[in-house]
């Protein structure tokens, strides 16, 4: 079955539209030190977690170190997954659903985005104590695609389970 023009224009223009207006939402300067405490946090959570599974983990704002190894990681803008829930909001703000479902979709998939790419930061503090090489693969390539595929996932699962009515006509 293929999609017609008269339902992909639409969607492409929203979904363009929404991502913009995010992006420049997190890049105005009000909100910059909120998404910079966002990143001190999950640093804050990775640290815990680590600690909590027997690890060693020291944390200022949001570095990751571990002395005892000399390996420290930063968690900055696209290590903490906020673009990755950008372009899945926007996805979803432009699918012609009712507000329930979206809100319903926004929330899930901040939380499937959030909760993978702790595993992603904490997998990635382990990998960095022992290989830099495997630490680039892993924080360049493999990671990076697994967070977006998580969002195409979340996206399409998302559309899937949507009742028949709350779609709107375009």
């Amino acid at each position: 079955m293929r999609a017609s023009p008269r339902r992909t224009q639409p969607f492409i223009l929203a979904f363009a539209g929404a991502a913009l207006a995010q992006f420049a939402i997190l890049l105005a300067a009000p909100i910059r030190p909120l998404v910079e405490g966002f990143s001190g946090d999950l640093a804050a959570l990775s640290a815990w977690l680590i600690r909590a599974a027997g690890g060693a983990c020291v944390r200022h704002a949001a570095v990751l170190s571990s002395p005892a190894r000399h390996f420290a990681m930063e968690i900055r803008d696209g290590c903490n997954g906020v673009n990755v829930v950008v372009l899945l909001w926007s996805a979803i703000l432009a699918y012609p659903a009712s507000l329930k479902w979206k809100l319903i979709g926004l929330s899930g998939g901040l939380a499937a985005i959030q909760i993978l790419n702790l595993l992603r930061l904490i997998s990635l503090f382990y990998l960095g104590q022992y290989s830099w090489s495997l630490f680039e693969l892993a924080h360049l390539y493999l990671w990076e695609s697994l967070i977006i595929i998580d969002g195409m996932i979340v996206f399409s699962l998302w559309i899937r389970r949507l009742p028949q009515k709350s779609v709107r006509a375009v």
